[in-house]
């Protein structure tokens, strides 16, 4: 995400102060989404879009309650099919196996714990 635009669209809504007050939900969920892709010094991510840290805190603890409380949409499910060692699909009910709650809800099925202790090796 390029910070430019988005320190051109936080610009919009500066007052005469200098003060940012951000109505714009979809804005906030932007602000918020560059802020977690940041790599780099916090203070860095604030210069680079003009916004103080005690300006900037309010602004991601409002886009992360609006989160939380489900006003920005998920990810769409992807649904992953995991073949057997005999080339045949696994197919099977509900609690099946080893279910890993993860995280805003998201469940993750697992048929065998070879497959849970890799999944879990790629996401750490």
């Amino acid at each position: 995400m390029d910070l430019e635009i988005v320190k051109k669209k936080i610009s919009t809504f500066r007052g005469e102060g200098g003060r940012v007050r951000i109505t714009d939900d979809s804005l906030l969920m932007e602000i918020l989404l560059a802020w977690e892709q940041w790599k780099g010094p916090v203070k860095e991510f604030y210069r680079a879009i003009g916004v103080s840290q005690t300006g900037m805190a309010s602004i991601i603890g409002r886009a992360k309650k609006l989160r939380r409380e489900g006003h920005f949409p998920a990810e769409e499910f992807k649904e992953i099919k995991v073949q057997g060692t005999d080339g045949v699909a696994l197919v099977g009910g509900p609690c099946q196996g080893i279910e890993l709650s993860w995280e805003h809800g998201k469940v993750i099925r697992f048929s065998q714990v070879d497959q849970l202790i890799e999944f879990l090796k790629k996401a750490a």
